[in-house]
């Protein structure tokens, strides 16, 4: 009763929510990127939505179920293949023992989200399922999926399946807009650099994963060289020497000394975990009242 991993993919892990309450010992949250993919891949399944997933980073990755079960796909644009027929995205299959999965090419966006029903038995490190290579933790071995590897499920049939309505699958597109809090150090920012930060156009560089993503445009000068190291929030906008922005994520390493111009909305993250490299970034200032309105918003929606 398992889903076996058939070749060597590039970049696949298991991951949920993440783990929190753990930063005081440098453990950092991890987690899905995407909670908006993820959310979805759960609830097409009636799974709880803390339940753990794949999430799949790049293109050709090939499974065996050893039983049957039932999966949704989310996420990026790919090749979705059952038994070599292709299949449609942000929906649910049955699958039946001994069918072949695969993702292939990733079209757009940037991660692929696979769902099995009641999610894998795997144990929980720290309370959670989250793979963290850089600390070992989570998943398998605490370490992205290879050849061979055996994520053991409960067997289930089905006969019903169930897909999101066009209206709720996200496009991912080369311009993309994140809402910003200013920090509380935004004062070490001259009026005229924060005004530069956000009337500037960012592109997403390729030092871009699962900690961070660097950006690259409009250098934006700090009047302190550093601050002393601290705790770093979901979103957080680090200002380093060189004046280009980096978006702290998922992975993030929990102190950090950078100056800080201000966070980027958690849910406004999840769209950018799907930006691909040379993606047009720009910035949008928005109040707390309405911060705390939208992600109030997304949340309830799922819940």
């Amino acid at each position: 009763m398992s889903l076996e991993i058939i070749n060597n993919p590039l970049f696949v892990t298991i991951q949920d929510r993440g783990r929190f309450g753990y930063a005081h010992i440098g453990v950092t949250n991890s987690g899905v990127m995407d909670e908006y993919a993820y959310f979805w891949a759960n609830r097409l399944l009636k799974n709880s939505l803390d339940t753990n997933i794949l999430e799949i980073a790049f293109s050709n990755v090939i499974f065996k179920a050893n039983e049957n079960t039932q999966i949704s796909i989310t996420g990026a644009s790919c090749e979705f293949f059952i038994n070599d027929e292709k299949k449609e995205l942000w929906q649910s299959y049955n699958i039946k023992k001994n069918d072949i999965i695969k993702i292939g090419k990733i079209l757009s966006g940037n991660r692929v989200y696979l769902a099995v029903f009641g999610g894998f038995n795997i144990k929980k490190e720290f309370g959670s399922n989250s793979v963290t290579i850089k600390e070992n933790l989570g998943g398998v071995d605490g370490n992205k999926l290879k050849k061979g590897d055996i994520l053991p499920f409960n067997s289930s049939n089905f006969n019903y399946t169930m897909k999101v309505k066009e209206e709720f699958i996200p496009k991912y597109e080369d311009n993309l807009t994140l809402r910003v809090l200013f920090s509380y150090q935004e004062n070490y920012f001259l009026d005229e650099e924060k005004k530069k930060f956000l009337t500037s156009t960012y592109l997403v560089t390729n030092d871009f994963n699962r900690m961070a993503a660097k950006l690259s445009g409009e250098a934006i000068k700090c009047e302190i060289n550093g601050i002393i190291s601290e705790a770093i929030a979901f979103g957080s906008i680090q200002i380093p020497s060189d004046g280009q922005p980096i978006v702290l994520l998922k992975d993030r390493q929990t102190i950090g000394g950078y100056p800080k111009i201000g966070v980027v909305l958690g849910i406004d993250c999840f769209k950018l975990s799907q930006a691909k490299a040379n993606t047009k970034i720009r910035f949008e200032e928005i109040s707390y009242k309405e911060a705390v309105e939208e992600e109030k918003r997304f949340y309830t929606f799922f819940s």
